[in-house]
């Protein structure tokens, strides 16, 4: 033994045995765990089982241990802790944000006393789940059995009674709360099934009874009927929770369903703890470490956050989702009628960029003209979807999201790949027709346009700042490219603004509130109502979605000059009419306008692969889904492309598949 190892198990030896001469177990016990913890946990594992041979050389030191440990957990009340840490409070969202918010300013007293309150000084730091994951389980098990084999026959079993009155009390009072939450309103709004007697909650409930009852008269129980109950009760929360993304859900719901799979999942570890009077030290390890992980996560606000906030996210998703399939193009004739539908919109949006440049040169004010431009986006917008046109750079937020959701629906392999791969090819040709389908149309009607008004009037459409600056404003050396990224960042919000109100009309039921509105009543007869309220539900997510789009676009421009950030955007169809008015206003060459029309078209790939990626990221995340291998699927794109290269821009060399739809299977 060399001298440093001699000086640290001296040093440790005389540290133990001070803490159990003052009889300071929790003291003993937090300065072990900032031992561990040092260096970030990098030396946990070496030091666990530096401690673990100290017990073994040391038996009278190890048996003093063992002792006052155990005396010490059989003072502690355990249910509390069993049904608390890692569950969400009753309170709701709101309520719990508050708590945890105001706990980081003032934080509340912990006493040493409880074992809730000891689990969270224990293990304090966000980053404590990690140490305690990387220590390999044998390490704990080995420190386990260690201190049984030197605590005496007496304190083992005074210790297990202990342990076992207070788990089956803390199974007890979870399986009462599981059968309480069926009677939430929001709950029986997603499924009135609830109110039926024998429900799975209620069925679960009276099992875990019996089964407690029997578990205390130490009978056999048959367990065949109760685990059918969890498989029921686990079903029911998977369905309450895909109503929830059709129906509509909020972040009350969300929080109160994450509960629920909280409440079930602890219930079934803990009765895998106490199903036998003889405790596996394995699972009484692993329910120490979910406590010890919860405890470091308890007071965390970001935490809180994510858990509620997933489900909601993933409704919006879902939504956005059913939007964007819509939008994928798989054969002739979906391909030509996504250009038809483009087409229709680059008419629109080359009035929409007439109306703008009007607007710029008769109105001065700076805010007033930046509240007109974006008035005049999103009217325009919204009459584009209400005639059943599109804009090319708002589909792939809605594709994203489809992609993403077929990642989730399937495991990883070969054949998930080349699908993969064959829906992102079947999106890109999709998206190419659309770009052409707006931008060839807005060009040709504009260059139209400004050519009548040089006819009719005799003057170019234009001046000649006005051509410089719309020149300039396309042009990819300049800065445009950044600006067309903003576009994108707003294309990408537009799609969960959609999705956002989508799932708020559903959860508010609005249909029926339209139909049955008092006001509507008065002044609209019974079937126009009825239209309008149908019309109203499903479509009042792709109306706010457009409106708040223009409005994104308009006033960014304005936020750029009154605060002296490099704020604007560029938008591939809207630079496109603008480069139709240029082109004639200034009889440019064809070297200037083959170039002008190739930075126009880098705006688009620019607007396009920004609001792709970020929805494709926020929709995995939100489904909890990932993509193992982004190399695989493009070898498989190639793979593709090599066979049939003219698939990737043009409706042929489709073969008779079905791949992007069995995805949805």
């Amino acid at each position: 033994m060399s001298g440093k190892q001699f000086t640290e198990i001296t040093a440790l030896t005389l540290f133990i045995e001070q803490k159990l001469t003052e009889n300071d177990t929790f003291g003993l016990l937090n300065e072990l765990c900032e031992w561990l913890r040092e260096n970030q946990g990098k030396d946990a594992q070496q030091r666990l089982y530096f401690l673990i041979k100290l017990l073994k050389q040391n038996r009278e030191l190890g048996e003093k241990l063992a002792s006052q440990f155990c005396r010490w957990l059989c003072g502690m009340r355990l249910y509390p802790l069993f049904i608390s840490r890692g569950i969400l409070a009753r309170g709701g969202f709101g309520r719990e944000m508050r708590v945890r918010l105001y706990e980081r300013i003032n934080p509340s007293f912990k006493d040493a006393r409880d074992l809730r309150d000891i689990f969270v000084l224990l293990f304090n730091d966000k980053d404590d789940a990690k140490w305690l994951n990387a220590v390999p389980m044998q390490y704990w098990d080995a420190l386990l059995n260690l201190l049984r084999r030197y605590a005496t026959p007496h304190e083992r079993e005074t210790v297990s009674n202990h342990m076992r009155y207070e788990g089956l009390f803390a199974i007890e009072m979870l399986a009462i709360w599981i059968a309480a939450e069926e009677m939430e309103p929001e709950l029986m709004r997603l499924e009135p099934s609830l109110l039926d007697a024998d429900s799975p909650f209620v069925a679960l409930h009276r099992e875990v009874s019996n089964w407690v009852e029997s578990r205390r008269k130490n009978e056999v129980y048959d367990i065949s009927h109760l685990e059918v109950m969890f498989v029921q009760c686990q079903e029911l929360i998977e369905r309450l929770q895909k109503k929830g993304a059709s129906a509509g859900s909020s972040l009350g719901v969300a929080h109160l369903l994450e509960r629920l799979t909280q409440t079930l999942e602890r219930l079934a570890m803990l009765m895998d703890v106490f199903a036998s009077n003889r405790f596996l030290p394995r699972r009484i390890l692993l329910l120490t470490g979910a406590l010890a992980v919860a405890s470091a996560d308890q007071h965390s606000v970001s935490s809180l956050w994510k858990q509620s906030v997933k489900m909601l996210s993933r409704s919006i998703t879902q939504n956005t989702s059913d939007h964007g399939e819509h939008y994928i193009t798989r054969n002739a004739k979906e391909y030509w009628e996504m250009f038809s539908s483009a087409a229709g919109g680059g008419v629109l949006i080359a009035f929409i960029a007439l109306i703008k440049i009007y607007i710029g040169s008769s109105v001065e004010d700076k805010v007033l003209k930046s509240i007109l431009e974006a008035l005049n986006y999103s009217f325009g917008f919204i009459v584009i979807f209400m005639l059943h046109f599109s804009v090319a750079t708002k589909q792939p937020a809605m594709t994203a999201a489809r992609f993403a959701e077929a990642v989730q629906k399937n495991p990883q392999g070969r054949s998930v790949d080349m699908q993969l791969a064959q829906l992102l090819i079947d999106v890109f040709r999709s998206q190419s027709v659309a770009v052409l389908g707006n931008v060839s149309v807005a060009l040709l009607l504009s260059a139209v346009i400004a050519i009548g008004y040089e006819h009719y009037l005799g003057s170019a459409f234009l001046n000649a700042e006005q051509i410089a600056y719309q020149l300039h404003s396309i042009d990819i050396t300049q800065g445009t490219l950044w600006f067309a990224a903003i576009a994108g960042v707003w294309l990408f919000c537009a799609g969960i603004i959609s999705g956002f109100f989508d799932n708020r009309c559903n959860y508010l039921n609005l249909r029926m509130r339209l139909r049955e509105h008092p006001v509507l009543k008065r002044i609209m007869p019974s079937g126009m109502r009825g239209k309008f309220a149908d019309y109203m539900h499903d479509n009042y997510g792709s109306i706010m979605g457009n409106f708040c789009f223009g409005l994104l676009l308009g006033l960014t421009g304005l936020v750029g000059y009154l605060t002296g950030l490099p704020l604007d955007i560029r938008h591939v169809a809207l630079s496109s009419a603008n480069l139709g008015y240029a082109t004639v206003s200034g009889d440019l060459s064809m070297a200037i306008f083959w170039q002008s029309l190739a930075f126009v078209l880098t705006i688009g790939l620019v607007n396009l692969i920004v609001s792709f990626s970020l929805t494709l990221w926020v929709a995995l995340r939100s489904l909890g889904a990932e993509i193992n291998s982004w190399r695989k699927i493009a070898g498989c794109v190639w793979e593709i492309l090599k066979k049939r290269p003219l698939s990737l821009i043009l409706p042929v060399q489709l073969e008779n598949r079905t791949n992007g739809r069995n995805l949805e299977q």
